[in-house]
């Protein structure tokens, strides 16, 4: 039964060749529709993608669109990547790609080619109410990705289905064994998509210049030691750091200016809060009083009940029922009522 506008009949479904999006594919064409995939090759490391999405859409008897987008893809995504890491934060670079990349272009090509609606195999489910889209939770929810969303626009969620918001991962690929589809049983891909070795410092300094050095600062203020640079550590970080103390110590903050990380004992890593810039609201278009919500500081993160407040200057405090653990600058905090994803915002500093 179709769960669309019947005037929907045309489906650009964004195709990897993995089993997500390829059980999208078969359950729209299931479903009567017509459908055309389209691959994103947005770096040398997608050619093994646009090859795997070719032999897919060969599979499953459709037409492969293929967007060639390496220069928008190293201007919107990988240079403020790259910049937030050196600066030392800990950026997610799906979370920067999909507002500005991967959806922006889906968008713009389905206009373009005369899809109503386009499709991804992300685990979140869409819901329309009082003329605005709203962004909720997987039905499935350890597959759960809305976390990766938060930053979508209303005219992206107006024009996305995603037909896996209520399957486990067991019941997709069922379906592309069934269809006797070749990645039914393909492993899960971990690494960032243009990295596939997932040594994300390394292609850092080989593609921006290697960091410099700096000094470590023990939590009584003395020197403690030589670090290898920003970008080779995130806050909260215990282990690696080659710093002999006679007792644990974990990464407390980074100063890019002074090129210092500052270290703190065990039990100081726990913060009461955060600020968020940059934030995306998706139940309303504008945070103007302080509201109860859920945070998680990570994508794996369990939800921390919390305060949020708007503040003057335009960011937004989120006070923490409990402590949490290291909440990293960079990092996305996105806020929850209950299946709903209220908004979100970059993690611009801790409140301790």
């Amino acid at each position: 039964m179709r769960n669309l506008p019947v005037t929907c009949n045309k489906i650009l479904v964004a195709l990897s060749g993995g089993v997500d999006s390829s059980t999208c594919v078969q359950l729209m064409k299931d479903e009567g529709y017509e459908v055309t995939g389209l691959v994103l090759h947005l770096s040398p490391a997608h050619d093994g993608t646009v090859k795997a999405a070719q032999e897919a859409a060969d599979a499953m008897g459709i037409e492969l669109l293929v967007a060639n987008e390496e220069e928008w893809f190293q201007k919107e995504v990988v240079i403020p990547w790259a910049e937030s890491y050196r600066r030392g934060e800990t950026p997610n670079p799906c979370i920067f790609c999909n507002p500005t990349t991967k959806f922006a272009i889906l968008c713009r090509e389905a206009q373009k080619h005369g899809f109503s609606k386009v499709v991804t195999g992300h685990y979140a489910g869409i819901e329309e109410k009082d003329g605005r889209f709203l962004l909720k939770k997987a039905g499935f929810v350890p597959r759960d990705q809305s976390y990766m969303l938060y930053r979508l626009s209303q005219k992206q969620l107006s024009m996305l289905h995603l037909p896996l918001e209520k399957m486990s991962k067991d019941e997709v690929r069922a379906v592309a064994a069934k269809a006797g589809l070749a990645c039914a049983s393909a492993p899960d891909s971990q690494e960032i998509c243009f990295i596939p070795d997932n040594d994300y410092a390394g292609y850092i300094e080989r593609h921006f210049g290697a960091m410099k050095k700096g000094r470590f600062i023990a939590p009584d203020g003395k020197d403690c030691g030589e670090h290898q640079g920003l970008l080779h550590y995130t806050i909260g970080q215990r282990k690696g750091l080659g710093i002999a103390l006679g007792r644990p110590v974990f990464i407390k903050s980074m100063d890019p200016v002074t090129n210092r990380i500052y270290l703190g004992d065990a039990g100081e890593e726990f913060a009461k809060g955060v600020i968020l810039r940059d934030c995306n609201w998706i139940l309303f278009d504008e945070l103007t009083a302080p509201l109860r919500a859920g945070a998680k500081i990570r994508s794996a993160a369990k939800e921390a009940p919390c305060c949020v407040e708007p503040l003057p200057d335009g960011t937004v405090q989120v006070l923490f029922d409990t402590p949490q653990r290291a909440p990293a600058p960079g990092q996305s905090c996105v806020l929850y009522d209950g299946d709903y994803v209220v908004g979100g915002g970059y993690i611009q500093s801790q409140i301790l």
